[in-house]
């Protein structure tokens, strides 16, 4: 261990600013949270909206692997108060945080939250035991059979899986959990769908279909676990961005997915 003090300032996270589409994203995932449920998700303009999307919820939980901005604002309004936590009883569990200058003096000695060791936070079959676990995390493309890429398109690394994985087959397994991928419906600028056919070559599955639960995204709601795949086909189609629709129907056609 090398334990170096220094006076340099700490890094703060940006500010997100927050767009229609992610409003409208926030909405319908809050649908899916009911108070008392336990909560994941990160940073960035998403978790903002979802943020003041829950606003209304009352007797949240957070067991999480990044601790930030939008997730302080809920304790300090009283949304989260770990209260009906199975685990972890009291306090917000996370294993690193960031965020601005405000969140960072709530956070300073505040016992009701509780920083530990990756490998407790986001060991799977610890995050299945908060009952009702709610994982929120995002993805590059859902192909139509249920497969999550967060990470890569093609052979280009845009990112890592982070803890998407580890939160999203825990909160499979929580009893009352949910798992939602949250994503907006197309990229650069409306020209690209998330939601395609079949990723694109070179690209990884990072969630399973085995373990999706739900696609969210400005367009609706998909709840694809337990369907066979022609049911997916038309939930997924269901909540892809208009414009692509058809083309993503005559894919499934061709590729006898339905």
């Amino acid at each position: 261990y090398i334990i170096e003090e220094t006076d340099d300032p700490i890094v703060y996270a940006p500010e997100y600013p927050v767009t229609d589409t992610e409003r409208a994203l926030a909405k319908n995932i809050a649908s899916l949270v009911s108070d008392g449920d336990c909560l994941q998700f990160g940073i960035g303009s998403l978790p903002g909206a979802v943020a003041d999307a829950l606003g209304d919820k009352n007797d949240l939980g957070v067991h999480t692997e990044m601790f930030s901005t939008p997730m302080g604002k809920l304790m300090k309004d009283g949304n989260v108060t770990n209260r009906l936590k199975s685990i972890n009883h009291g306090q917000s569990i996370c294993t690193f945080m960031w965020g601005d200058r405000e969140f960072y003096d709530f956070v300073d000695y505040n016992p009701a939250i509780r920083v530990l060791k990756s490998s407790y936070v986001n060991d799977p079959f610890v995050i299945a035991q908060n009952d009702n676990m709610v994982s929120i995390n995002t993805a590059m493309q859902v192909d139509l059979t249920g497969q999550i890429c967060s990470e890569r398109v093609g052979f280009v690394q845009y990112s890592g899986t982070g803890g998407a994985y580890d939160f999203a087959y825990g909160a499979f397994h929580s009893k009352g959990g949910k798992g939602i991928i949250a994503v907006k419906s197309t990229a650069k600028h409306g020209t690209v769908s998330r939601i395609v056919a079949g990723l694109d070559f070179g690209s990884v599955v990072s969630v399973q279909r085995n373990v999706a639960d739900y696609i969210v995204t400005e367009y609706g709601i998909a709840h694809v676990r337990n369907l066979c795949v022609r049911d997916r086909v038309q939930a997924l189609i269901g909540i892809a961005a208009p414009q692509f629709r058809d083309q993503l129907r005559e894919q499934a056609k061709e590729y006898k997915l339905w």
